[in-house]
């Protein structure tokens, strides 16, 4: 009987070490850290699954976290609130969209930088975005245009000889 116990606890010892290695290194190759820097607004129609926490980027690399979204009360839009690197300087022209890592994967917001020569200052706002794509409308609109295709062709049987 002290035997099995002893060999349950080292088990048990060996699974906790094991989750903790997991966990480890799933922490030290994502990156889940908030980017600390400078602060930008940016308005949103709609934001999607889009959440605080959520990555920044600039060519599919992480240069900033979104910190905060509120709700305008005035004009019903999105305020997002963008924490960049101090070392990205982006144009005025700078459009952001809020896009998606694939069907399944998280929302984040992608910065396209324009080519203006003046630079968005500390706690300015990027004034061109887009919403995110919306698949459950696409779906219906799809499903909508190839129901009302059919519609407007005639019926005639396979077999029925085509008139002259």
């Amino acid at each position: 009987m002290i035997k099995r116990n002893a060999v349950e606890t080292v088990l048990g010892a060996v699974v906790l070490v094991v989750a903790a290695l997991f966990l480890f290194f799933a922490y030290t190759t994502s990156e889940v850290r908030a980017v600390s820097g400078y602060e930008l607004t940016a308005r949103f129609d709609r934001v999607g699954g889009l959440r605080d926490g959520a990555d920044v980027r600039i060519s599919g690399i992480k240069v900033g976290t979104v910190t905060q979204q509120v709700l305008d009360p005035k004009t019903f839009e999105a305020v997002v609130t963008l924490s960049v690197r101090q070392d990205i300087k982006l144009p005025v022209d700078t459009v952001a969209a809020i896009t998606s890592s694939g069907l399944l994967g998280s929302d984040f917001v992608s910065l396209t930088p324009g080519n203006e020569d003046d630079f968005i200052k500390p706690g300015g706002t990027i004034a061109h975005t887009q919403p995110p794509m919306d698949l459950q409308s696409l779906i219906g609109q799809y499903i909508f245009s190839q129901g009302s295709s059919g519609q407007n062709k005639p019926s005639q049987p396979n077999n029925a000889p085509a008139k002259p």
